[in-house]
């Protein structure tokens, strides 16, 4: 198998008064509640994602 790079990130912002998109786009990356932690393939879709939420979101080691 090919090895293939992930990437961690972790809510920081709550979702709480904040635009139906940006709710959204949270849901995609598949959080959903504070301090939760997802491990996601390393795409430029999921990188892009994660720019439209630097204040809700942070990539972790």
């Amino acid at each position: 198998m090919a090895d293939t790079k992930t990437i961690k990130i972790k809510q920081i912002g709550s979702p709480i008064r904040r635009p139906d998109k940006q709710r959204k786009t949270l849901i995609g990356l598949g959080l959903n509640k504070m301090h939760k932690v997802v491990e996601l393939q390393d795409t430029h879709e999921v990188r892009g994602a994660i720019a439209k939420l630097p204040h809700m979101v942070a990539i972790i080691d």
